[in-house]
């Protein structure tokens, strides 16, 4: 099962609504994952297999942690198209 941490400014708003459209992405492409939202400070060093957040926020990471960047945290169809790859590679991955 995938780790995947969603960030928004404060964790609260925003990184729930992408918590909530990662899962239904996920479960439309049979990809077993645990989606926690959360907010920046608290995402920085927790080990995770993907962090999925806006590009402003996306720089900030450690290079150790997999970053995917998104350019809406509401709109499903972009959000799709900005991590399914990421997914289905991580999904792929964990299941050999």
């Amino acid at each position: 099962m995938l780790t995947i941490i969603t960030v928004c400014g404060n964790g609260i708003g925003s990184s729930l609504m992408l918590k909530l459209k990662i899962e239904e992405i996920c479960k439309e492409n049979d990809i077993q994952a645990a989606v926690e939202s959360s907010d920046f400070n608290a995402a920085k060093g927790r080990k995770c297999d993907l962090i999925v957040t806006v590009g402003e926020l996306a720089t900030q990471f450690e290079s150790s942690q997999r970053v995917a960047v998104i350019r809406s945290y509401i709109n499903k169809k972009k959000i799709q198209e900005d991590i399914l790859d990421h997914l289905i590679e991580l999904d792929q991955s964990h299941k050999h």
